[in-house]
């Protein structure tokens, strides 16, 4: 299993986020690299800034992803908004914990390189995704 340098940042005023451990066994399932990992979950407006300022959209969005190094080990940050997870478990009838652990996934799979730009690299993003999320015991997050 790969190095794990990790942290969390709590940003937000929600009360049902997710523990340090949980967040830390999610980062872990998806890693390949010895990696340094900052998660933060901030609320909407943190969120609306940051996607603003790195990628020209004024909306918070759910996870963003901030590569800094590739080698010789991966670092990054991960943001995490905590009202737009909560509102699309809600709208995807999803529970917010394996939510909260896709976004997790997906945002370490980005780390990673992994993007959903192109149709042929988000049908291997989301197996992937699929995968790492049965490895731990949830649902397919892409499930209807």
């Amino acid at each position: 299993m790969p190095a794990l340098d990790f942290s969390l940042q709590l940003a937000s005023t929600a009360t049902d986020i997710p523990t340090s451990a949980q967040f830390k066994s999610w980062v872990r399932a998806a890693l390949r690299v010895e990696t340094s990992l900052t998660i933060r979950i901030v609320d909407e407006e943190e969120g609306r800034q940051l996607n603003a300022a790195y990628r020209g959209r004024d909306y918070a969005t759910n996870v963003l992803t901030f590569s800094l190094t590739e080698e010789p080990i991966l670092m990054g940050d991960i943001v995490i908004c905590a009202p737009v997870v909560a509102k699309e478990a809600v709208e995807q009838g999803k529970p917010l914990l394996a939510h909260y652990a896709h976004m997790t996934v997906h945002g370490v799979l980005h780390l990673h390189g992994y993007d959903h730009e192109v149709d042929a690299q988000a049908e291997l993003m989301e197996a992937m995704e699929i995968a790492v999320m049965h490895k731990l015991g949830f649902a397919n997050p892409y499930a209807e």
